[in-house]
């Protein structure tokens, strides 16, 4: 007698269906957190590969690399070759650095198109690819590879654009470790800011250009000066309501906060900082080299 081989009928079908949705629902936010501090692991990585440059380069130079290089008066940039570009021998970038005039304006040097992925975020959105540089007037002064990280020139009183900044990294700054009288593991030096939110690089601030936001970015017509595409201050961490677009600030895509790295090397992860207050004030004085500033509440 042969015997009947009995399929799945409609509704059994329809409730296997359903099962394998409730599980995939239960299994991606679980995916997607491994997934991010995998992310957020591979990023401080990043910065403490930064942060060895930065004490490779202070060994050979008696202090840390210039914040961006200017022989012009101010608020001329030229040639405007930023902190990152002189860390690219000490990053095993030797072949890159080697292509770079730095008498030259940065948007002159074809260098600035090449792509150095430890400048980028793997938590970031940024293309792979160089993206225009543009004026006031949107006329593409160069192309430049984007970054992921930018350098904090200090407090919140202290701007990018300013002369002098009250931190590590600033116009022809030659900030020695034994400046830093705040100590190394109570001073930034670098961090976070995410390309999807200001439009940064990693060669410099080519002059004339202006730093726009990022997709991310809910303010799509603010605007910064060339600076704010490799320098930030100690403000706001991944604030959305400041009507400058946050361009200045450090800002990322991991859940919560950014990655930051110290002086003394370490790196270390703040959360959210987008109210005034203590933690705000805490943070202005993490900026500065020399402030004497009593950190109280901060918990990083």
């Amino acid at each position: 007698m042969r015997s009947v081989r009995r399929g799945f009928t409609l509704i059994e079908l329809l409730v296997v269906v359903a099962i394998i949705g409730i599980l995939v629902g239960l299994l991606l936010p679980a995916v997607q957190k491994v997934r991010e501090a995998a992310a957020r692991l591979s990023c401080m990585n990043n910065l403490k590969q930064m942060g060895l440059a930065c004490h490779a380069y202070h060994d050979i130079h008696l202090a840390f690399p210039p914040g961006y290089v200017a022989t012009a008066s101010s608020p001329d940039t030229t040639p405007g070759w930023g902190w990152a570009a002189f860390l690219l021998p000490h990053i095993e970038q030797d072949n890159l650095f080697r292509q770079i005039d730095l008498s030259q304006p940065v948007q002159d040097s074809p260098a600035i198109q090449t792509i150095v992925k430890v400048y980028l975020c793997p938590s970031d959105t940024p293309p792979y690819s160089p993206f225009p540089l543009t004026d006031a007037t949107y006329g593409t002064i160069a192309l430049a590879a984007p970054s992921s990280y930018a350098a904090t020139v200090g407090q919140d009183a202290s701007q990018v654009d300013d002369p002098v900044g009250d931190g590590v990294f600033y116009r022809n700054s030659k900030t020695r470790i034994a400046d830093i009288t705040d100590g190394t593991s109570q001073t930034t030096m670098i961090g976070d800011r995410a390309w999807a939110q200001t439009h940064g690089i990693w060669a410099g601030a080519p002059n004339g250009v202006l730093t726009r936001p990022g997709d991310r970015n809910p303010w799509r017509f603010a605007t910064a000066s060339p600076q704010a595409l490799i320098l930030v201050h100690n403000n706001w961490v991944n604030i959305q309501t400041d009507a400058d677009g946050g361009l200045d600030d450090f800002s990322s895509n991991h859940t919560g906060g950014v990655n930051l790295l110290f002086a003394d090397g370490s790196v270390r992860f703040i959360h959210n900082i987008v109210t005034e207050g203590q933690e705000h004030r805490d943070f202005w004085a993490l900026g500065t080299r020399a402030g004497s500033e009593v950190i109280q509440t901060l918990d990083y």
